[in-house]
């Protein structure tokens, strides 16, 4: 081998993930001699890599995610961070809010009942247990549309719910009542701060490696809950004395755990479309020309469920319920040359899609993009001139057949849409999936005269 290259000439190298590499060179002795972390093995020319960094410390590998920081999303160190954070807040909280509903049942007073403390307890399971299922069928498929607005809204009722369980004792006459509600709202939390959970690891993981970072979320959810374990046990006997003094602590920690929260939920930097992200950028691009890139708009994103676009849209309704005559629905047709169909009620601000058999995420993409635009027809800001236009008979004459404004805005978006699909492709969008809210229901019917069968 050392034939084959001069002395200290590199023989091989090794790196670890994307981080700089180093080299291996021939000693006297004929064995292999490595670089030390941390140097350049080559010339320091202009351009060349910096120095080699050495793998994660194997502490730290028990926590982060294999092949991190390249296996995860840029957003994932940030959004751990404060979600450490809140997790030890919401951990020392959860200690103080226990700690009242023991004493609450009758822990540590002698004339308690031990029949009455189960019967309390078992009441309060079931009641959670019934609303987990109710809420789940209820809401379970928006959640991953916005995954970010609840798991902000789970944390914010969590606090809620310790709060309740916190004041129980203090009315000893609605305390079994109090506690199903808490515990109500707890399990409320757990389906959607666990829904959420997943549809985060599914934006972090970038290796196919969901197991992975959720296994590790895991880890620094056990971690940050056993130094919290240890931080309640000190901290304990000095409020269970005082309950004035243990309130106060609660509203501290539950300051430092929904801004901790918000901090962690602002950190996250999604690249796929829901209707709230879909019309900031939306917005932009019509009055400005220029699409958000995705770390501008999940800035600009409301983080408190109900602040969504005035617009109501619902995409993948049943044809049924849109027409009933022959007559409608070859009105409801005239015009569409892409796969699905749309009716405008603009007396209600509602806009309902029926989709085709065929429609794809772009397909699905476009209705909730043609949807919005009508949105924007009834509010100010500058518009492209061809919506502009409309907008002006939209104004001059409010009961104008929606039909035909929908037929108009179809030719609009054969021009506008490409051109923000592009848009939205070069700024670094995922167009090929999204996270809007689809139902189910699809059905075909025949072209209008001007539809061109391919």
């Amino acid at each position: 081998m050392a034939g084959l290259a001069g002395a200290g000439a590199a023989l091989c190298s090794e790196r670890f993930g994307s981080q700089a590499a180093r080299g291996c060179s021939a000693a006297a002795d004929g064995s292999l001699r490595w670089e030390a972390w941390g140097r350049r093995w080559w010339g320091g020319a202009e351009g060349a890599p910096g120095p080699a960094a050495p793998p994660l410390p194997r502490l730290l590998t028990a926590f982060l995610p294999q092949g991190f920081p390249d296996s995860v999303s840029p957003d994932y160190l940030p959004y751990q961070l404060w979600d450490s954070v809140q997790a030890f807040a919401s951990s020392l909280s959860g200690s103080l809010a226990t700690h009242a509903v023991l004493l609450g049942i009758g822990v540590g007073n002698a004339s308690a009942s031990v029949s009455a403390a189960t019967a309390t307890w078992l009441l309060k399971d079931s009641t959670g247990m019934l609303g987990r299922i109710i809420f789940a069928w209820w809401k379970g498929s928006k959640l991953d549309c916005n995954a970010k607005q609840w798991r902000l809204f789970a944390d914010i009722l969590n606090d809620i719910a310790m709060f309740l369980e916190i004041m129980a004792p203090i009315l000893p006459i609605c305390f079994t009542i109090t506690i199903c509600v808490s515990n109500l709202a707890k399990c409320i939390v757990s389906v959607a701060g666990g829904a959420t959970r997943a549809a985060l690891t599914m934006h972090q993981a970038r290796r196919n490696n969901m197991a992975d970072v959720s296994a590790k979320d895991g880890s620094q959810e056990t971690l940050v809950n056993l130094a919290g374990l240890l931080a309640s046990l000190l901290m304990l006997p000095l409020v269970s004395d005082c309950p004035s003094f243990s309130l106060g602590c609660f509203f501290l920690l539950t300051a430092l755990h929904v801004y901790a929260n918000y901090r962690a939920v602002r950190a996250l930097v999604m690249e796929t479309l829901n209707e709230v992200r879909l019309w900031l950028v939306l917005k932009h691009f019509l009055q400005k020309g220029e699409v958000l890139d995705p770390t501008s708009a999940n800035q600009m994103e409301p983080l408190w469920t109900g602040f969504w676009p005035s617009l109501s849209l619902s995409l993948g309704v049943p044809l049924h319920r849109l027409v009933s005559r022959v007559t409608e629905l070859q009105q409801l047709a005239e015009g569409h040359r892409e796969p699905y169909l749309l009716r405008w009620d603009q007396s209600q601000g509602q806009v309902q899609v029926v989709l085709s058999q065929g429609a794809g995420p772009e397909t699905v993409l476009r209705a909730a993009t043609h949807g919005l635009v009508l949105g924007a027809l009834r509010e100010g800001g500058p518009l492209p001139r061809e919506l502009s236009e409309l907008r002006s008979q939209v104004r001059a004459d409010p009961n104008k057949e929606s039909w035909v404004l929908v037929k108009e805005t179809h030719r609009v978006l054969d021009k506008l849409f490409p051109e923000f699909l592009k848009g939205l492709q070069d700024a670094g969008w995922e167009t090929e999936k999204h996270q809007l809210e689809v139902d189910e229901w699809r059905a075909t019917w025949l072209p209008s005269p001007e539809k061109k069968v391919l």
